[in-house]
């Protein structure tokens, strides 16, 4: 790899990150929770659980102690609403960002995706967008995984199945206050928080990361990897 580019792996988050699906994913989950509840999940509460596993989140934001079928309802709920969502508004790639993944690993960095979505809903979204015959690396989703965001192993499981072993020479880029910290537990090099999700950049900024960038679109850049602006146009 280029002595340039200080990265073998970008571990990059889906929603908000990498694909622009206009906040449909946190409406679905507060009313699935709120069709479910007597009271409804306040705005803050909802971005609690911005980049979470979806049935953590749901199990969190439900009144009490809620048994796992009350859970698997709910999921159930929030997966019909956000079918239709997408739908009615289909999810497409963030600006750039196609041209940023060609870019990277035409360098030698591996690209992996991590997301709080379950395998079947990830399946799905990512052939809706023409994403599912080789334009990442590696995919890997919530129930792969001991435990969701802002544990890391979602970073680890994505650099098992890449091949990457030193966690120095991984980046991990999200647009949530989860993606970071799973960045700081795992232990990256690079901890990029980007806005082009739902979070405001003080809230980002008030998490430990090593930089905040626009969008993914900038990633190459960061990486000292020959990549113009004209590309994503």
């Amino acid at each position: 790899m280029n002595d340039a580019v200080p990265a073998e792996l970008a571990v990059l988050d889906i929603a908000g990150t990498t694909v622009e699906e206009h906040g449909a994913v946190y409406e679905a989950l507060a009313d699935a929770v709120a069709a479910a509840s007597p009271v409804p999940p306040s705005a803050d509460a909802i971005q609690r659980w911005m980049g979470a596993d979806k049935r953590e989140a749901i199990r969190s934001l439900l009144p009490g102690e809620p048994d796992e079928a009350r859970v698997g309802a709910v999921f159930t709920d929030f997966r019909a609403r956000l079918d239709r969502a997408y739908r009615d508004r289909p999810p497409t790639p963030l600006p750039g960002v196609p041209e940023a993944l060609a870019a990277l690993r035409a360098a030698g960095v591996r690209v992996a995706l991590t997301t709080g979505f379950d395998r079947q809903v990830t399946d799905a979204l990512l052939a809706s967008l023409g994403w599912d015959g080789g334009t990442v690396d590696a995919v890997t989703c919530a129930d792969d995984v001991p435990a969701g965001r802002p544990a890391p192993y979602m970073i680890f499981r994505a650099m098992e199945a890449t091949g990457v072993r030193d966690v120095s020479r991984v980046l991990v880029a999200g647009d949530t206050t989860r993606d970071l910290r799973a960045g700081v537990h795992a232990g990256a090099a690079y901890v990029v928080g980007v806005l082009t999700g739902q979070t405001p950049a003080a809230v980002l900024g008030a998490e430990r990361h090593t930089h905040l960038l626009p969008g993914v679109a900038d990633i190459p850049a960061l990486l000292g990897i020959p990549y113009h602006a004209q590309q994503a146009a």
